[in-house]
């Protein structure tokens, strides 16, 4: 059995094309088309909200009356898949951002991990997960 944690993860990484946004929908909005297409997209449900991560082009404007939306989010993709019992993989890439002051927003798939960060770090943060061991292909 793999033994991988946080402290012994070396992930390899890469970054996605185009960017991201967040964006925040009322509770009872239905789900727009747009919201669901694209290389990586995700809708996560809550009582009080909807949240939907999708490529900046695919989201209208203006934007619909009653939703809020945060932008330029560059996505990092970990490759897996990550079987369930392994601990510590967010962690390895989130502990070297927090380090760098690099605000994220993590997704998860059944195989693997995304972590955007803001457009304008993506840079700063290849170079702190690059420091912290982890490897990045094109």
């Amino acid at each position: 059995m793999n033994e991988t944690t946080s402290e012994t993860a070396v992930l390899t990484l890469s970054i996605l094309t185009g960017q991201f946004v967040v964006v925040q929908l009322p509770a009872a909005a239905s789900l727009p088309t747009w919201a669901a297409s694209g290389t990586l997209w995700a809708v996560v449900g809550a009582p009080d909200e909807v949240s939907v991560v999708t490529a900046e082009e695919n989201v209208p404007s203006p934007l619909p009356d009653g939703f809020k939306l945060e932008g330029g989010w560059a996505a990092l993709r970990l490759h897996g898949p990550f079987p369930f019992h392994l601990t510590g993989i967010l962690a390895a890439v989130l502990n070297p951002l927090k380090a760098a002051g690099i605000g994220i927003f993590a997704l998860s798939t059944f195989d693997t991990d995304y972590v955007l960060v803001k457009a304008e770090q993506v840079a700063q943060a290849q170079t702190a997960l690059e420091a912290a061991g982890h490897i990045f292909k094109d």
